[in-house]
């Protein structure tokens, strides 16, 4: 009896030593000010340009928001950077999900800060379409590339964008060279029509494959090749070397199979492994070469010209189309509308004209 006590006793938790209260009242009450104070546009320009992390951060936060209060004082930051940015090399990164992109940008990022180099890399990560949410884990994938006071990893979340390029990439690009960054990489999330909109806005488009996984055949269509500077087989390494080789002849091949681009560039494929650093070098060789040959040509500036052009047009459809969804008429009469959609009372098509010429009303 006496034994069953003890160890239906020991099964009793016991009561710790309380920690003493070191809790300073004042440094709290200071930290709590600090959060809710807002940095004015100036401030987090001032910060920008003297190079504070924290600045840019808080900058790219209040570029991504989408409360309407915060894009006029957005606006001011990026007008008030905008006459410190454009002197970067700017390079989009793709492939699909499995090919290695964050392995490879912290090896090549890691490679260009030894140059001497400050990279940004802006990572844009998918959204689930029915948590919205995103996991942003290319830090911790980069946990070698965050630690280099070279470099600056920015993940954001693609949001509802078309293709899943986050919505305020372009302006986080002139942050990002505002604040002393002359190389800037942007990695999509690799599904699709993503690519198009990175290459709307990097000077360099760089497609990375794997070989053995069907890729040397999808990789023949067309769209994705077109818009190619330079194709990288990753992976090359142990085993798989023999196979990236021939997926590099497979690939030059297709690639003859194009016209000429508007660059007059011939596009390179090559081999590398993010794991052992191998071919890393060459890729920056042709990257390099690139840049020289387009430059010398007045390409560069033209493509950067046309780029300016085509987010100027883009920034305008998409402030009409939260302008539009932010009429209040339209907000009353929107699910309405849709509940009418639904049970084929009304065509989409019918439908949409209405809503527009409600709009139309109230401007």
């Amino acid at each position: 009896m006496s034994s069953l006590k003890k160890q239906s006793g020991s099964l009793h938790e016991k009561a710790g030593i309380s920690p003493p209260e070191i809790t300073n009242s004042a440094a709290i009450h200071q930290i709590q000010k600090n959060r809710r104070k807002q940095p004015s546009a100036a401030e987090l320009i001032n910060g920008i340009l003297d190079q504070n992390r924290t600045a840019l951060s808080r900058a790219i936060t209040l570029v991504e928001s989408t409360h309407p209060e915060h894009a006029e004082k957005a606006n001011e930051v990026i007008q008030g950077c905008l006459p410190h940015a454009n002197k970067s090399i700017r390079i989009g990164i793709t492939g699909v999900p499995g090919v290695g992109k964050s392995t490879f940008i912290e090896a090549f990022g890691k490679f260009l800060t030894a140059l001497g180099k400050k990279v940004a890399v802006l990572a844009v990560d998918p959204s689930s379409s029915l948590s919205h949410g995103s996991i942003l884990g290319d830090k911790t994938r980069m946990e070698e590339l965050v630690k280099d006071e070279n470099a600056f990893i920015r993940p954001s979340a693609s949001g509802d964008t078309l293709g899943g390029v986050a919505r305020k990439t372009r302006e986080s690009i002139i942050l990002c060279e505002a604040a002393g960054f002359d190389t800037i990489i942007i990695e999509t999330v690799g599904v699709g029509q993503s690519e198009t909109a990175v290459h709307s806005m990097v000077d360099f488009f760089l497609l990375l494959k794997i070989s053995g996984a069907g890729d040397e055949l999808q990789g023949i269509k067309r769209g994705i090749m077109e818009m190619a500077d330079a194709i990288v087989i990753n992976k090359a390494d142990g085993d798989n070397i023999k196979k990236a080789q021939q997926a590099k002849l497979e690939f030059n091949r297709a690639l003859h199979l194009f016209p000429p681009k508007k660059s007059n560039w011939q596009p390179k494929v090559t081999t590398c492994s993010a794991i052992t650093n191998e071919g890393i070098s060459e890729i920056w060789d042709t990257i390099s070469q690139y840049f020289v040959q387009t430059n010398a040509s007045g390409f560069f500036q033209e493509k950067r010209k046309d780029q300016n052009h085509f987010w100027m047009m883009e920034t305008i459809n998409e402030h009409l189309k939260s302008n539009f969804y932010n009429q209040p008429g339209i907000i009353g009469q929107l699910e309405q509308i849709k509940k009418a959609v639904q049970n084929d009372e009304i065509s989409p098509f019918a439908a949409a004209r209405f809503l527009l010429s409600e709009y139309k009303k109230q401007l």
